[in-house]
């Protein structure tokens, strides 16, 4: 935050100043009472479990200098003796919280693109940004605060050096996301895919596509909706009255098409093209995965629709190398590992697989494949779903690994298709204790193998992948 204070703060959360200095300099937002960076304002949530409040005397120990309660009429002597913080009463800590995310928003004049999305918002926001990096000094969502709490802090740390900015908006709950978009108020706005992520709490996908699309509540007259004209859904939809609606993909509905797609040494090449302008660019990817083709569409439809001419925008495309737990692929030891174990659903999933699939490899080919959460419903039959993909890719395939009930439904499936007769070379492996997996993974893998982990993050396949990959 630049040149706020605590009078700003209070007038922004709609509060009053119990106590304080009312000129002293807030620089930061924080819910975590460990961490502050310097003139932190400490936000303290009440959660089912947790009152934050309590940890108000270490946030102020921390480095804290101001904080919101909701539960206090004065400043608790026990906590601040002397007056020296800054108390900020008000109704509702996070709704605040939320106010003070969008009276700091209207203050920014750099436009903003918001990401959302039931798969890939978080790799298509880091294309973005590498995009426009290209052209615009870009700030972009650290980690994954892309939260009804996430994203006003977000919107707090971005600076008058910042030109252009791509922010993540996250949902799990009907009515989250205009709340989200009324702090965010972004002038563009990319909808990636809808898939069934979070379809446990917003009930099929026809709602969460109605949810999703509620990132253009705070989009002002003459924003631009950019859609996934892949998705069967988003195919169909169009942006709000005086928006503009703009297709990318790879089919001829698409504004921005990928063409002439091939593989060179598992890494997608393609040319983007401008439907209308007829302008086009070479691209080669880094990451692996066809559907990386569509997060890179996006990116460079973003950067001309911003300004950067679309081979500017490839080349910096070119540098971005993935993410952490996100077809992160390593070679240590002779054994290469891709790490996609941040999340799941039977999308990602099977896109996990593919790349496996598609992977050169001297030796074996190990997929490790843990629950997948929040399906609702039809848990058991989308897990069964990823054993059918296996099965019809059973040749490019040498072991299976499963981690939890739900993804021994998985196996099920597989070994139904392989009719349990053992002619194939996939063989399948059930574990329900994690570090039996592992131990056993650590005698299994050989030099030349290459192994796949992907999983909900419940489940824990990121310490796997990281425990494996130190030790070897």
């Amino acid at each position: 935050m630049e040149q706020m204070t605590v009078r700003m703060i209070a007038e922004a959360a709609g509060g009053r100043l119990l106590c304080g200095n009312p000129d002293a300099p807030i620089e930061h937002i924080s819910i975590d009472s460990r961490t502050m960076k310097g003139n932190d304002l400490f936000v303290p949530l009440i959660g089912e479990k947790v009152d934050a409040h309590r940890f108000i005397g270490q946030a102020f120990q921390a480095g804290a200098k101001a904080v919101l309660t909701s539960e206090h009429e004065e400043a608790d002597p026990s906590i601040d003796g002397d007056g020296a913080y800054a108390w900020i009463q008000v109704e509702d800590t996070k709704a605040a919280l939320q106010s003070i995310g969008s009276w700091y928003r209207d203050r920014l004049t750099l436009p903003l693109i918001g990401v959302t999305g039931s798969v890939g918002k978080t790799t298509t926001r880091e294309m973005i940004a590498a995009a426009l990096s290209a052209g615009y000094r870009t700030y972009k969502t650290p980690g994954n605060s892309n939260s009804q709490v996430g994203v006003p802090i977000t919107i707090s740390e971005i600076s008058s050096g910042d030109e252009i900015g791509v922010i993540e908006l996250g949902v799990s709950e009907p009515g989250e996301m205009h709340r989200i978009a009324m702090v965010a108020k972004v002038d563009q706005a990319v909808m990636t895919n809808i898939g069934i992520a979070h379809i446990e709490q917003l009930g099929s996908q026809a709602n969460i596509c109605a949810e999703k699309l509620h990132i253009q509540d705070g989009m002002k007259e003459g924003g631009c909706l950019y859609v996934n004209g892949d998705d069967p859904i988003l195919k169909h939809v169009e942006a709000k009255a005086g928006c503009r609606t703009i297709y990318y993909g790879t089919g001829a509905n698409c504004d921005y098409q990928a063409v002439d797609i091939r593989t060179e040494e598992g890494h997608p090449v393609f040319t983007a093209l401008c439907q209308e302008s007829g302008e086009y660019a070479s691209v080669r990817l880094q990451v692996f995965g066809a559907h990386m083709i569509l997060n890179a569409m996006v990116a460079i439809a973003v950067a001309r629709e911003n300004g950067i001419p679309m081979a500017e925008a490839a080349r910096a495309l070119e540098n971005f190398h993935g993410m952490k737990g996100r077809q992160q692929i390593q070679t240590v030891r002779g054994i290469t590992v891709i790490d996609d174990s941040y999340n799941a659903s039977p999308v990602s999933m099977k896109a996990g697989i593919q790349v496996l699939c598609d992977m050169p490899a001297e030796g074996r080919k190990f997929a490790v494949l843990a629950d997948m959460k929040e399906l609702g419903e039809r848990t058991v039959e989308y897990h069964r779903e990823i054993g059918s993909f296996l099965a019809e890719r059973k040749e490019k395939l040498d072991v299976v690994a499963l981690y939890g009930e739900l993804a021994a439904e998985i196996g099920k499936r597989l070994e139904g298709a392989l009719g349990g007769s053992g002619d194939f070379r996939c063989r399948v492996f059930y574990f329900q204790d994690k570090k039996q997996m592992e131990d056993w993974l650590k005698t299994e893998l050989k030099s030349g193998d290459c192994v796949l982990f992907k999983g909900s993050n419940s489940m824990g396949l990121s310490a796997v992948a990281a425990s494996f990959l130190d030790e070897n």
